[in-house]
């Protein structure tokens, strides 16, 4: 016999979504991406160090007869500080719990990210060289293409994000994927500066 006190309390259970990631640094994703991003900063210091000593002991031979400009090269690095900033903004709203706003510096970062590597492109179809020219061409196209494919995979980080954001994965206190892409475009970002300063700068510099 069923007990007539046993009452069916099947709809007083609140089902509620579960939430997307760990919240705030707890989350595993934050040592994922520290490991990766000292890996690739190690691979780029090594191709730097190349670029280096291939000019210091070529004996004046190592660039080529056009040094290189910054026509477009310096407004694509503007572009892509740009892109950083429009990141960094977004994430702010990522922690106020402001999703339009998320949505739209990630939205904008893509944007400029997608314009530096069509500039980028432009540029490597402008060179008078090609990857097999010599040691400094090599390093010119090893060096930014590299870059070129961080991004890349950057661009889809964000894609990713903000098609998680418009489907609201994301609140004030769970958003650890946000600043985790944040971090990788940063170092993007930074890694362009280090690659900007040696392939266009340092050749005004006496670096030949």
């Amino acid at each position: 016999m069923v007990d007539a006190t046993v009452t069916d309390r099947t709809h007083d259970i609140m089902v509620e979504r579960l939430p997307v990631g760990s919240a705030g640094r707890k989350s595993s994703g934050w040592f994922g991406m520290l490991s990766l991003i000292a890996t690739e900063a190690s691979l780029f210091v090594y191709l730097l160090f190349s670029y280096y000593y291939s000019a210091i002991w070529s004996d004046g031979s190592f660039l080529p007869a056009r040094l290189p400009k910054f026509d477009l090269s310096g407004p694509d690095t503007v572009v892509l500080l740009l892109s950083s900033a429009a990141v960094w903004w977004g994430e702010r709203g990522a922690r106020k719990g402001a999703r339009t706003q998320l949505a739209t510096g990630l939205a904008l970062a893509f944007v400029l990210g997608a314009i530096f590597v069509g500039v980028q492109v432009l540029e490597w179809r402008g060179k008078a060289f090609r990857p097999d020219s010599s040691p400094y061409a090599s390093l010119y196209f090893t060096i930014t293409g590299f870059h070129m494919a961080h991004v890349v995979l950057g661009l889809l980080v964000l894609a990713v994000l903000f098609a998680w954001t418009m489907l609201g994965y994301f609140d004030r206190s769970r958003h650890a994927p946000v600043s985790i892409g944040a971090i990788y475009w940063h170092f993007v970002d930074a890694v362009w500066i280090a690659v900007f300063f040696t392939i266009y700068v340092t050749p005004y510099l006496g670096v030949r």
